[in-house]
């Protein structure tokens, strides 16, 4: 079957679901494989559970004379060109956004400043990948004017094959760093990834790219791209910029646009690094016809709730939760911005970061030789890759150890960073801080 005849049939049947417990009436479902699964064993099942068709690949899966089977190639590449089809059927006008660290922060932000003007679909959680990408793009229905897709990368190539899919109209990286290295290789592998994103604005000449301006790593690779500048310190030739007022704990800051008139804002997210997340968000909403005002209002009530930048009050602490993930980049940025921070009794729970590869140890070394630098009043270091460093902080297996520890005797009354990479699973402290 084409993608014109699947699409005809999405059209009539506008839902999609890649899990045969999660079955919507009428909905069609992609038999989807994985490592350690093959969605064509569960057509029969979705179909029973309600949907209306099943797209497989595997024929011995298709009930002789059942129409309700649609056999192609390979399901997961029908799935994104249905994808890519209805994105070009619709026409909506979409910001594609990547970057090593707060591309979803940012992505939140932009949805929240854009959704002042518009009927805006986003990228939900951080569904980023060759499977959440095109599920972001058949929820587009034509009363969207806007969408803010993100992608995300592991490997070289990623972000060309979602780019491809996505299309978009106007492009933000948010920066790069030390992040997946086991994937891409090195750091140039990073920069070169997250810039296929440019390479595809520069050869489709479809609109503006948003660059924070005192990148040099991202400066260095914006050659023939229509740029919209911003960043921090304001200055001549910025579009937005921006300055950090406070972070007591929570982000002050305040933003001209092109020289004019400043505004502050007190928002609800941790972190002076935040600010350039903020200034993204402003520069995409501004360019598109939102008024300073209404960017202001919805960067004000924003509140995360995703293990991003967020603080937790619990009855004996407060806590800077940041354990979705962490990267040398973003992990060295996190404990600089604790150090910083106007409050009193500080103290870091850090878990491994993962993915690093042959970088893994020094990487780790280099965040125990910063800690020693800072001024912090306790360190706790979770996971293997920090139990090999050399340090006097104190240390731990895994994270069954630290709450064994906090179930025998709690620290109280202290500012806490959690970060760490998912897999430590550090986000399942904040019940027992």
């Amino acid at each position: 079957m084409t993608t014109e005849q699947l699409y005809q049939i999405f059209e009539s049947h506008p839902v999609v679901t890649t899990d045969s417990r999660d079955c919507p009436e009428g909905s069609i479902f992609f038999a989807l494989k994985g490592a350690s699964f093959n969605g064509n064993k569960f057509a029969a099942v979705a179909l029973q559970q309600g949907c209306a068709f099943a797209v497989v690949d595997e024929p011995e899966y298709c009930a002789q004379g059942d129409e309700r089977y649609i056999l192609v190639d390979d399901v997961l590449r029908a799935f994104q060109l249905l994808a890519r089809h209805h994105r070009r059927t619709l026409g909506t006008r979409i910001v594609g956004i990547t970057g090593t660290n707060g591309k979803t922060t940012t992505k939140e932000l932009m949805a929240a400043v854009l959704g002042e003007k518009y009927n805006v679909l986003y990228t939900l959680g951080n569904f980023n990948n060759d499977i959440g990408v095109p599920k972001t793009l058949l929820r587009l229905k034509p009363e969207h004017q806007v969408a803010v897709v993100e992608m995300g990368a592991s490997h070289p190539g990623d972000i060309k094959a979602l780019v491809e899919l996505v299309e978009p109209d106007l492009a933000l990286i948010t920066n790069v760093g030390m992040a997946h290295l086991q994937g891409f290789g090195s750091f140039e592998g990073v920069v070169k990834t997250k810039g296929e994103l440019y390479d595809f604005m520069r050869q489709s000449k479809r609109g503006k790219v948003f660059v924070d301006a005192n990148n040099p790593h991202l400066m260095g690779i914006v050659q023939g791209l229509d740029l919209v500048k911003y960043g921090t310190p304001a200055s001549d030739g910025l579009f937005v910029g921006g300055k950090v007022v406070s972070a007591a704990p929570f982000l002050r800051f305040a933003w001209q646009r092109e020289g004019g008139e400043w505004n502050e804002v007190q928002t609800h997210l941790v972190g002076a690094y935040n600010v350039l997340n903020m200034l993204a968000a402003i520069s995409v909403g501004l360019y598109l016809g939102v008024s300073a005002d209404e960017a202001n209002r919805a960067l004000a009530n924003y509140v995360p709730s995703n293990n991003r930048s967020q603080l937790e009050e619990t009855a004996h602490n407060k806590l800077i939760m940041d354990a979705y993930n962490a990267n040398p980049t973003s992990m060295s940025v996190a404990l600089n911005n604790l150090n910083d921070m106007e409050v009193p009794h500080k103290m870091a729970i850090l878990g491994d970061m993962l993915e690093l590869g042959a970088a893994s140890a020094e990487a780790h070394q280099a965040i125990v030789d910063q800690l020693s630098r800072l001024s912090l009043d306790e360190v706790w270091l979770v996971g293997p890759e920090f139990a090999r460093t050399r340090c006097a902080f104190r240390k731990f297996n895994d994270v069954d150890e630290v709450i064994a520890q906090l179930q025998n005797q709690c620290p109280e009354g202290r500012y806490i960073l959690v970060k760490g990479s998912h897999g430590i699973r550090l986000d399942k402290l904040s019940q027992c801080l």
